[in-house]
């Protein structure tokens, strides 16, 4: 039996909810909405996964500025950026904080 390998989705889910040990975490594949980009492989589905957000709220951005979170999270998935995600949006909150418009 072979095992698929986890999607880069599962994988960027899986390294913020380690690191961050987040209350809530959405991480949404918007490559599709991006098909005939310069960039967007065009649903090869090695290479799919392309364009994501990020939806999370951890005790870890208590008192951190929008920059640190940013970079925080960017150096937890350097890897996924490295090796073809070229789109990351990204709100992250402390507990209580609203989401910003």
């Amino acid at each position: 039996m072979t095992q698929k390998s986890a999607t880069v989705k599962d994988t960027i889910s899986a390294k913020l909810t380690a690191a961050l040990n987040p209350l809530a975490l959405e991480v949404i594949d918007e490559s599709a909405q991006h098909a005939g980009h310069m960039m967007h492989p065009g649903g090869v589905p090695e290479r799919g996964e392309t364009h994501f957000r990020i939806k999370v709220v951890s005790e870890a951005f208590a008192g951190k500025s929008r920059i640190e979170r940013h970079r925080a999270i960017n150096a937890l998935v350097a890897a996924e950026l490295k090796d073809g995600v070229h789109a990351l949006a990204i709100e992250a909150r402390a507990p209580g904080e609203q989401p910003t418009r």
